[in-house]
């Protein structure tokens, strides 16, 4: 199968037959042998019924459908594993990304021979305090920590190989770094493309001020993931040793001082406690490390979600 178009949606019953439509309709002129999958997330409109209604008059439109709402990673998670397009695109379900953008950006992945490839919307139609602001500021803290010279990491209409959404795991809010996960996975093809981006046409925006919270917490989580989900003993026992270090130079300070030069009310001074509080942090780190590489394989359930219905096949077409 040539193209894999994974939509992951909530409450956006107005705007899914023009788009499932839309993207017919440049599939269709392109040649593509291609899937829909449109992930409902425990909407509480229409949506679900919308997608219902479409999966039977597309054969190529496949549903999957949420018990209750997850988060947009879990969406893209369940998406990506049932995708099975050579190239797999994402994009938002609220029409604002573009599928005319879909051609060009196969063709970076096909012809190019790039991993993956973000889209960049250079000039937005959102509001400039509340989300345009802030996404510069995010998006240039991810750029200085991680290396990744991308300019709008959290655009939805991104492609991706095949293989690189078969290779990440994304879960919690991790949608926003999948560029990250994607490096530290190991593909290194990574760039951008400027793409169009339109008003919102129905419905209102579905994301609140509380990810001007989760965003920076999700980026030192992934950042460590990254760097140390399969060492984290080398994050804990590093910092634990150095910190225990601390604590044993600063009480053997003190020791000598009373043994030898017998001067007395060590335990009365503010250097003691510190050096009493550096060992046992130093100690409880290093056993986090221990700990956490016992635990680091274990969790089985971490992406496991509630499917309460799921309709449509792969397409005739593959």
């Amino acid at each position: 199968m040539d193209l894999s178009v994974v939509i992951p949606l909530y409450n956006e019953e107005e705007s899914l037959p023009e788009l499932a439509a839309w993207i017919k309709r440049v599939a269709d002129r392109e040649a593509y042998r291609y899937e829909i999958i449109m992930v409902d997330d425990g909407s509480t409109d229409r949506s679900w019924e919308v997608i219902e209604k479409l999966s039977a008059e597309m054969p190529e439109l496949r549903g999957i459908k949420f018990q209750r709402n997850y988060g947009k990673s879990a969406g893209l998670y369940v998406g990506f594993d049932a995708a099975k397009g050579d190239v797999v695109i994402t994009m938002d379900a609220d029409l604002q990304d573009s599928p005319d953008e879909i051609p060009e950006l196969v063709a970076m992945i096909r012809e190019e021979g790039y991993d993956l490839v973000s889209g960049w919307k250079k000039k937005r139609y959102d509001p400039v305090l509340t989300k345009n602001l802030p996404s510069k500021l995010y998006n240039w803290t991810v750029r200085r920590m991680t290396g990744i010279q991308l300019h709008d990491f959290n655009c939805g209409l991104k492609a991706y190989r095949k293989a690189v959404i078969k290779s990440i795991e994304v879960y919690g809010e991790m949608h926003r770094y999948i560029p990250v996960l994607a490096k530290w996975a190991g593909f290194k093809k990574i760039t951008e493309k400027v793409v169009q981006h339109q008003e919102r046409k129905y419905g209102v925006t579905k994301f609140g001020i509380e990810r001007f919270i989760r965003g920076p917490l999700d980026l030192l989580s992934v950042i460590f993931i990254s760097r140390f989900r399969k060492r984290p003993m080398h994050f804990f026992g590093m910092i634990g040793a150095v910190v225990f270090l601390l604590g044993f130079v600063i009480l053997t300070y003190l020791s000598i001082s009373k043994l030898i030069y017998l001067n007395y009310g060590i335990t009365d001074r503010p250097l003691f406690y510190l050096g009493l509080i550096c060992a046992i942090i130093g100690t409880q780190l290093f056993l986090t490390g221990f700990l956490a590489e016992l635990i680091v394989r274990s969790a089985t359930d971490r992406n496991h979600y509630l499917i309460e219905q799921q309709i449509g096949q792969a397409s005739k077409h593959e």
